[in-house]
């Protein structure tokens, strides 16, 4: 198992990619920390992992407090003794985000405070737990919006994932020599709730499929694949990178310099 006898964090915890890599995190041997709002589906998340054999807790966290973030790392390391991994995945995308002249100041804010504010939190309790198991990966979700802009308004969204880019980028400059990698998973359009709640009409779910070179959206399960490479020593090698798994999107879109 690529991940025995390791213990991972995973924000966001009870949907989406959070969900599918807690599933997939556990099946290779980690004990799992689902860190959510979420309480039911975080509890619920907990039982499909002792369902299926794996070792998993639940902690309630919104990522955009600094005392609840410091909370659950803690707790990881009071119930398994350790933190290895840390997968900073919580995120929203709200329906109100538009462009600059639509946007209300309150859905910047708040965009920023999870997406943003909550990254930051989770390395900056989380990285001190690293440190004290000798070292770790840290996962950071940004998306493919960071490098092209979303081709549907969503101006807090994409500045907020640009931010994880170059925070992750800083933190794996500052830690490489200490054993702790940091990346960041840049997902494409995907068919998760958090998308398809904002591409609501089937005019705006064609204005993303339209450039995507394979033709769909992506699955959940196909980032957690991603996620689990990076945090497994398979990935030794990286850190600081843009893991870019988007069915060819930026390929498509950014021009070789």
């Amino acid at each position: 198992m690529r991940l025995k006898e390791k213990v991972a964090l995973i924000t966001g915890g009870s949907s989406g990619i959070g969900l599918e890599t807690a599933l997939l995190f556990a099946k290779e041997g980690a004990k799992v920390i689902i860190a959510d709002i979420n309480d039911e589906g975080g509890q619920q998340a907990v039982a499909r992992i002792q369902e299926q054999g794996g070792t998993a807790g639940y902690c309630r966290a919104d990522v955009s407090s600094a005392a609840d973030c410091e909370k659950m790392v803690a707790f990881a390391e009071n119930v398994f003794g350790k933190l290895n991994i840390l997968f900073n995945n919580a995120g929203i995308m709200h329906n109100d985000d538009g462009d600059a002249v639509s946007t209300e100041e309150s859905i910047w804010d708040l965009t920023m405070s999870i997406n943003v504010k909550g990254v930051f939190f989770g390395c900056k309790f989380g990285i001190p737990a690293l440190r004290r198991a000798g070292g770790g990966s840290i996962i950071n979700t940004a998306s493919f919006v960071a490098h092209l802009g979303a081709a549907t308004p969503q101006i807090a969204y994409t500045a907020s994932k640009g931010a994880v880019l170059s925070m992750t980028r800083e933190l794996a400059i500052i830690h490489a020599r200490e054993g702790i990698r940091v990346n960041a998973l840049c997902p494409g359009p995907l068919r998760t709730d958090l998308l398809m709640k904002f591409l609501n009409t089937e005019e705006k779910k064609q204005r993303r499929l339209v450039h995507i070179p394979m033709g769909r959206f992506g699955e959940a399960k196909e980032m957690a694949a991603a996620a689990l490479f990076l945090a497994s020593d398979e990935s030794s090698y990286m850190t600081g990178t843009e893991f870019l798994v988007d069915g060819g999107i930026t390929s498509a879109y950014v021009t070789p310099e």
